[in-house]
């Protein structure tokens, strides 16, 4: 009985950390989506929580190696999945804050697995605070930018 208790207890920790991974991202995602960019709503909360969910499939692996590989490899496959938001239209390249706020997403669902809620919280906020808060001042700055030359 003990032991079916507390399966339920790990499962009820695990839902909620999948929950809150999920939850912090699709803010960041939802912001994407009212701008139209080509990752929004459904991308960012799927990236959050299976981030979430391959860090807490190793449970509580005491060995930093093994951890450190999932992470590399999070590291390498959402930084594959941002790259596909970026988009070059002639001279312009379009998506490069997307792309790294798929990446940041990613972190944010490993922080949360990690129990590391404060830094998960923090990211997210700090993403969209960038994405929302900064957009006029970047619009400003890139008002008497006209068509670029392209470069190699």
């Amino acid at each position: 009985m003990l032991e079916s208790l507390n399966h339920w207890q790990e499962a009820w920790r695990d839902l909620q950390h999948i929950g809150i991974a999920y939850a912090l991202t699709a803010l960041i995602g939802w912001d994407r989506e009212r701008e139209a960019h080509s990752a929004g709503l459904r991308t960012f909360p799927i990236v959050g929580m299976a981030s979430c969910g391959y860090l807490m499939v190793l449970g509580n692996q005491p060995d930093i190696a093994a951890q450190s590989r999932v992470l590399q490899g999070l590291i390498t496959g959402i930084g594959f999945v941002g790259g596909g938001a970026i988009l070059k239209e002639g001279a312009t390249v379009k998506g490069t804050a997307t792309a790294a706020s798929v990446w940041n997403a990613g972190v944010i669902g490993a922080s949360v697995a990690l129990s590391h809620y404060e830094i998960a919280i923090l990211l997210s906020l700090l993403n969209l605070f960038t994405l929302r808060a900064l957009l006029p001042l970047k619009q400003w700055l890139d008002r008497d930018k006209g068509p670029q030359p392209e470069r190699d």
